[in-house]
């Protein structure tokens, strides 16, 4: 009988342990879908922050990973002192800075030394450069039309740009401030400071934004504006006709154009029609194709060039649109990002 009985007793202690490991996988699945529901809702603003903080989709995307990872390692240490909210934006914010530590700035053609570039001259390539990257639009849920003007404004290709120039506690200090809105002592908490030197970070990145960034005269059209889309469709017609001198009607005198990872820049409609003849690839009508989409919250459209009987992702261009035209053009020669997009390999 005694081995019987140990056998029950081992069997009775199985079971135990079987019950607990089911109660203890259902807590955890609990404690999965609590957390889920707390943090996904954030998810997005998330990735436009780590977004500005580091000018690259796809560093960003990692980085909301290496958020979310955090985050919920330390969920149950999260006493709720601050909104879960402000708890995930801090959490992204250190994780960028970590993940900026002795990085280079990612710039865009405008941003080096040099130039407006001879159209005519021979493209060189820098692919060793970590150039600035797109957004896709991130604006698509419903919301409070000032909100929307201001997500846009605060991804704006060119306000990306001149946040480079930033040391990253700098970009850290100006985004929580400025586009977040906290207070200096929640920005010190956050970064490991005091709110004196948040106000003096603030007061410098302030200083050289003026210097390289946007200025308020810059009002661009929305890209659901339509305006903008009257414009973008006249844009893409010219390019899918092949009538490339209807474009000079369409850029301003003093329009800019860069395609990284090419260095050189081009000002003036002009210019930018005799780079568009001297370097395209395409020889006729129908030898590209654009999708018209939003990027940085601006109007954009993804091109596809002809390659046998395809049309394979060429170019992703993001366009500065005012009331006087399409003033600034950057062109990412990076078939990478079409994925990003949501776009299809090939049409």
């Amino acid at each position: 009988m005694a081995p019987v009985t140990a056998l029950s007793e081992t069997l009775r202690r199985l079971s135990r342990v079987s019950v607990l490991a089911e109660s203890a996988d259902r807590g955890r699945g609990d404690r999965r879908v609590d957390f889920s529901a707390h943090t996904e809702p954030y998810r997005r603003e998330l990735l436009a922050h780590c977004y500005r903080m580091t000018g690259s989709l796809h560093d960003a995307e990692d980085l909301v990973q290496e958020t979310l990872l955090r985050a919920w390692k330390a969920y149950d240490r999260f006493e709720g002192k601050s909104s879960i909210r402000t708890w995930l934006h801090r959490i992204a914010t250190n994780a960028c800075l970590s993940a900026l530590e002795g990085r280079q700035r990612r710039p865009l053609p405008t941003g080096l030394a040099g130039s407006s570039s001879d159209p005519t001259a021979a493209l060189v390539e820098r692919g060793e450069i970590p150039w600035l990257e797109p957004l896709p639009d991130l604006t698509d849920d419903p919301a409070d039309p000032s909100v929307i003007v201001g997500s846009r404004e605060s991804v704006r290709l060119a306000f990306v740009a001149a946040l480079q120039h930033l040391s990253p506690r700098q970009r850290a200090v100006l985004l929580l401030r400025e586009v977040l809105q906290w207070k200096a002592a929640e920005v010190a908490e956050a970064i490991g400071t005091t709110p004196v030197a948040v106000n003096s970070l603030l007061q410098r990145a302030r200083s050289q934004l003026q210097a390289v960034g946007p200025t308020s005269g810059d009002r661009l059209a929305a890209p659901d504006s339509a305006a903008a889309q009257d414009l973008l469709a006249r844009y893409i017609a010219a390019f899918e006709t092949y009538d490339i001198d209807r474009l000079v009607e369409l850029f301003t005198a003093e329009a800019i154009w860069e395609m990284p990872p090419y260095v050189g820049w081009y000002q003036g409609a002009q210019a930018i029609v005799a780079l568009i003849h001297q370097q395209c690839p395409a020889e006729s009508p129908g030898d590209m194709r654009l999708i018209p989409l939003v990027a940085n919250g601006q109007p954009a459209a993804a091109m596809y060039m002809r390659a046998g009987d395809a049309h394979l992702p060429f170019q992703l261009h993001v366009l500065d649109v005012s009331a006087d035209g399409v003033s600034h053009v950057v062109a990412f020669l990076d078939d990478t990002l079409f994925a990003k997009f949501g776009l299809p390999d090939s049409l």
